[in-house]
This record gives C-alpha cells, structure tokens and sequence, in this order.
C-alpha cells in the first residue's frame, strides 16, 4: 500500500460524498457526525424501526456501534444489517464494551450471526471477547494491548469472513491471512471522548469508496492517525485537540498524507 493510494480514496470520497447511515450511541453522535462532515462525507443518523430499512436501502455504508444499547436499537440494528447485506452495502460494526456484560456480548453474538458485517473495529479487549477469548474489559475501555488480539483478530476475520481492525497504539488490520499495521496516531487521541466510534464512522465512509475491505479499513486508519498527529501539534489539550482534529480532517492535503506515511506493509 502506498500514500498516494490512500489520497487517492480521500478525493473520491470529497467527491462522491458517500451517504453514511449510523446507528450509533447518544455519547458520540455530534463527534461522529461532524468528524464525517469535515471529511467529506454525508452522515445520517436514524434509529428508529420504522424507518432504518428505508435507510439503509439508500445508503452507501452501515455503521452499526452498540454503545447505547435498547431492545428496540437492537431490533434496528437486525433490521438494518439485514437490508445492507441484502443490497451488498458495506456494513461496518464497532463492539463497543463488548465482553463488560454479558447482554453487550450477547447482543453482538445475536447481531453478528444474523448478518456478517464487512469490517469490525474494536479495541483489543472488544474483538478479543468478540471472538471468544477470555479477557477482563474495564467498561469501554481496552484491558489488553493491541498485540495481545491479533490472533483473535484473524480468528474472528475468518470467521465471518469479514476485515477485522483491532485499535491501540499500533492499529492491527487483517482479514485472517493478510496483517497490517498502522503506527500513525498520537497519544492524546484516546483523551477524547468517542474518538474510536469517528474512527470507526469513518472506516464506514472509506468503505463506501474502496471495493477492498483491508484498503478501506487502512485508509481509514492512517487518515484517523495523520490527523491525530497534525491535530496534537497545535492542540493545547483534549478540548482544543477535538477542535484542530476536525479541522485537520477538513484540511487534509496529499502532501501532508505523504509526509505523514508510515508504510503499514512494515
């Protein structure tokens, strides 16, 4: 993979300014939505049964985040992952807490089984108890490194033949043969709340314009982490951080995507 690969997919999506449908939780729809914004794409946010399906049936990609969970968000979640399959539109499924309570590890058990997504972002503890593991998660936060996941990771790829992203300091992407790893980021990103869910938004819009789902999962990554890096040299601290993060989302150039390129074939 090369940068000009990954520009090359940030001008299609400024141009094609994907429709983007989140069901997603109450904590994180304002940074979502204007993190899609400021790249470029168009971000919806339905959640009602009544109308997810019609949704859906328009949209260019499914964002599915269980933060907040309900019986009846639950319920719009089946319903929408199966108009997505159905039509072939890439869904995109972030796990969040999963494995903190056994209803969150149920519900994407139920979720997952009812419809493969295309992509599954979580932190390490998330895919880990995704896929099985036995693993201690405090709340939504990850108990275990990035590393400690890849073999759960390919597992979990394999298993719903799907591209698996597991977040941390490294990003690891695979698809149960082929492993990636993203090394862009900064540290004050996980001092912001609901920055792993844009994350995980805008894996969704990439997804949107890439065919493969490993190429869209590590566009998305390295543009989250060039723009976490260019955002923390002029951020004072989270608050201005979220501030200059959008800004540099919006700003993006190909000379900064190339400065920036850490190879993730590495």
């Amino acid at each position: 993979m090369k940068a000009d690969q990954v520009w090359r997919l940030i001008e299609n999506l400024r141009q094609q300014q994907p429709l983007v449908h989140n069901i997603t939780n109450y904590v994180v729809m304002n940074n979502t939505a204007n993190g899609l914004l400021a790249l470029g794409a168009s971000p919806v946010m339905a959640h009602a049964c009544e109308e997810v399906a019609d949704m859906a049936a328009i949209a260019s990609a499914l964002v599915i985040n269980i933060g907040t969970l309900s019986e009846q968000w639950i319920k719009s979640m089946n319903i929408a992952m199966q108009v997505a399959g159905a039509k072939g539109t890439p869904i995109v499924f972030d796990p969040v807490g999963a494995g903190a309570t056994s209803y969150r590890t149920a519900t994407c058990k139920q979720l997952l089984e009812q419809t493969a997504p295309t992509i599954i972002r979580g932190n390490a503890s998330e895919i880990m108890a995704v896929a099985g593991s036995a693993i201690h998660t405090r709340g939504v936060d990850s108990s275990a490194s990035s590393s400690d996941a890849e073999e759960a990771a390919k597992e979990l790829a394999k298993a719903f033949q799907c591209c698996v992203i597991v977040s941390g300091e490294v990003d690891f992407i695979t698809n149960g043969e082929r492993m990636l790893k993203v090394r862009n980021g900064h540290p004050m990103m996980p001092r912001v709340t609901g920055l792993g869910c844009t994350a995980t938004a805008i894996v969704g819009a990439f997804s949107a314009v890439a065919t493969d789902a490993v190429l869209a999962a590590t566009a998305a990554m390295v543009t989250m982490g060039i723009c976490g890096e260019i955002a923390a040299q002029q951020a004072g601290g989270p608050g201005s951080f979220q501030m200059h993060f959008l800004d540099a989302l919006y700003s993006l150039n190909p000379q900064q995507v190339c400065d920036y390129w850490q190879d993730p074939e590495l």
